[in-house]
């Protein structure tokens, strides 16, 4: 089929991208700051690159990888979460939320997308949340980096229409993934309730990447929440939000 990379593929929606992709006959270059993306991408017969994308090494160590090759599918789903209250959060850790979803995701796409336009082709997938429109109380740094990818990926769409590459914004809800594990939210209401499977929430996205859809959202109740938070006076929103983010201790 063609040639594929994707980002933050070792676990959660990534994983079953690459699942997808590797299903589909595409070749892959996956890549993960976590050494397990190496066992992932022996699995589906995929080249494997360790890397930390929250930093400019690890972008140039991507791009190094891909040489003079431009992918036929790029999906930088690579990101992090940070719960708790804002002011009690690291300052290391609340970098490496921005650099990670915010920097490395722009830079990527920016250098990768460059070469896309050159040729007339390609698709482009960002992994963005429903809670980019959503002022977010106890998540806060995340859903602000969130609003940023929703925003850019839009952008990108429209300044590359006609261009024969198409960009698509997969805005997940609360899906099963380790990311409230690592967030630190376990002991917060949106850290124990139902969650969506991720191996649907990616076959959502990759059939809409395919397709060229602009956004897709996965899940009925998700699009409501969705399509509330955009009517939904933000200081209201807001208090929803930490309602079910606050931390229970």
């Amino acid at each position: 089929m063609g040639f594929c990379v994707i980002t933050g593929a070792a676990s959660g929606i990534g994983l079953e991208l690459a699942h997808i992709a590797a299903a589909d006959g595409h070749a892959l270059l996956l890549a993960d700051r976590d050494r397990a993306i190496e066992q992932v991408a022996a699995e589906l017969s995929g080249a494997a690159l360790v890397a930390d994308l929250s930093t400019r090494d690890g972008v140039d160590a991507l791009c190094s990888q891909l040489g003079t090759a431009v992918p036929d599918i790029l999906m930088l789903n690579a990101g992090r979460s940070l719960g708790h209250a804002f002011l009690g959060q690291p300052e290391d850790e609340i970098l490496d939320v921005i650099e990670t979803n915010v920097f490395g995701t722009t830079m990527l796409a920016r250098r990768i997308g460059q070469g896309m336009a050159a040729r007339g082709s390609g698709r482009v997938m960002f992994t963005g949340s429903i809670v980019g429109y959503m002022p977010g109380p106890y998540q806060a740094v995340y859903n602000a980096t969130k609003a940023y990818v929703n925003s850019l990926s839009v952008a990108l769409s429209h300044e590359l229409s006609g261009s024969g590459v198409t960009v698509t914004c997969l805005m997940p809800g609360v899906t099963d993934t380790r990311v409230f594990e690592r967030a630190g939210m376990l002991d917060t209401p949106v850290g124990q309730m139902k969650k969506a499977d991720p191996a649907k929430v990616a076959r959502t996205g990759y059939d809409a990447m395919m397709e060229g859809q602009e956004q897709i959202t996965h899940g009925l109740m998700n699009k409501v929440q969705a399509t509330a938070a955009e009517i939904l006076p933000a200081g209201i929103v807001a208090e929803l939000h930490r309602k079910i983010a606050e931390p229970k201790s």
